[in-house]
C-alpha cells in the first residue's frame, strides 16, 4: 500500500504539494480552472512514492489524476449533507483589521472555533499524517476526502477574497464591471480572470496555460522555489502564513477600490 512504502519526507510532499499557490494566486483565481491548474502543476512535484499514494487514494473516476477532482469541494458544499463544509473555504478578519490572527479569526458564523480554511488545512494535514503513522485500509474513503479537501483548501487560502474583511462577504457585495459584464469582485477573482486569461492569452486551452506557468517555475521564478516550500519553525504545513499573505493582498485590493470610488 502507498502509505506503507512512503517515508515521512514523501508524505511531506503530499501535504506541501500545493506550495505553488503562493505564486499562482498573484495572477490567477480559483474557479474550476484555477483549482485544476494548481493541482496539475503541483502533481509534477510529487516524488514517485507520493504519486503512487495519491493515485491509490483517489476515487476510480479520477483516473489517477488529482487535478480532475480538486474542484469537488465547491461542487458539494451547498448540498445538505455537505453544508458543514461551507465555512471551510474561507476565513474572515474583522473589517479593516489589516492582519490575520488564527485565534481571533478562525470560527464560523455560529461561533464554532477552528471552522475556517486554515483550521481545515491543519485538520486534514493531521489526518494524513495520522494515516502515515498507522495506515488502516478501512479508512481509505476518509483519507480520500482528506486529500481532496486539503488540495482544494490550500488553493482557497491563497485567494485574497477567501481571506478578507467580514463586512465584505468575500467581495460578493463589492459590485464591479468586468468588461461589459456587471458582477461582483469575488466572481471576478474566482472565475472571470482566469477564464479571460485562458481565452485571450492561451488559445482557450487550459493545458497551454498550465505549461506556461510550469516554464516560468523552472525559468523566471526558479530562485523563489525554496521560499515557497518553507514553513516557519519546521512545521509540516503553515496556512497561517499563507492567510496572512492573502489578507495583505485583500487590503491592497480594498484600498484600490476605495480610491476608485473616491475619484
Amino acid at each position: 500500500m502507498g502509505f506503507r512504502r512512503m517515508g515521512c519526507h514523501d508524505l511531506l510532499w503530499i501535504v506541501r504539494l500545493f506550495f505553488l499557490m503562493q505564486l499562482v494566486h498573484v495572477v490567477f483565481s480559483w474557479g474550476k480552472h484555477g483549482h485544476y491548474a494548481v493541482c496539475k502543476i503541483a502533481e509534477g512535484y510529487l516524488t514517485k512514492d507520493a504519486t503512487a499514494t495519491v493515485k491509490e487514494l483517489l476515487p476510480d473516476y479520477a483516473n489517477g489524476e488529482l487535478a480532475s477532482v480538486c474542484s469537488w469541494p465547491d461542487d458539494i458544499k451547498w448540498y445538505y449533507r455537505w453544508y458543514w463544509t461551507s465555512p471551510l473555504h474561507y476565513v474572515d478578519t474583522p473589517s479593516f483589521k489589516c492582519n490575520y490572527n488564527y485565534g481571533r479569526d478562525c470560527y464560523d458564523s455560529s461561533g464554532r472555533r477552528n471552522n475556517c480554511v486554515t483550521g481545515a488545512i491543519f485538520n486534514y494535514t493531521k489526518q494524513l499524517f495520522s494515516a502515515y503513522q498507522g495506515y488502516n485500509p478501512n479508512l481509505k474513503y476518509n483519507l480520500t476526502e482528506a486529500l481532496i479537501f486539503l488540495a482544494h483548501y490550500m488553493a482557497d487560502v491563497h485567494q485574497p477574497l477567501h481571506v478578507g474583511f467580514t463586512g465584505d462577504l468575500g467581495g460578493s457585495i463589492l459590485k464591479v464591471r468586468w468588461y461589459r459584464k456587471k458582477t461582483n469582485l469575488h466572481h471576478v477573482w474566482d472565475t472571470l480572470i482566469i477564464d479571460t486569461a485562458v481565452k485571450t492569452f492561451y488559445g482557450s486551452d487550459l493545458s497551454t496555460m498550465v505549461r506556461a506557468i510550469q516554464r516560468n517555475i523552472t525559468d523566471a521564478w526558479s530562485s523563489d522555489i525554496s521560499s515557497w516550500n518553507y514553513c516557519r519553525h519546521h512545521k509540516r504545513v503553515c496556512p497561517n502564513q499563507y492567510a496572512a499573505e492573502s489578507v495583505r493582498l485583500h487590503v491592497t485590493l480594498r484600498i484600490r477600490m476605495l480610491n476608485q470610488e473616491a475619484s
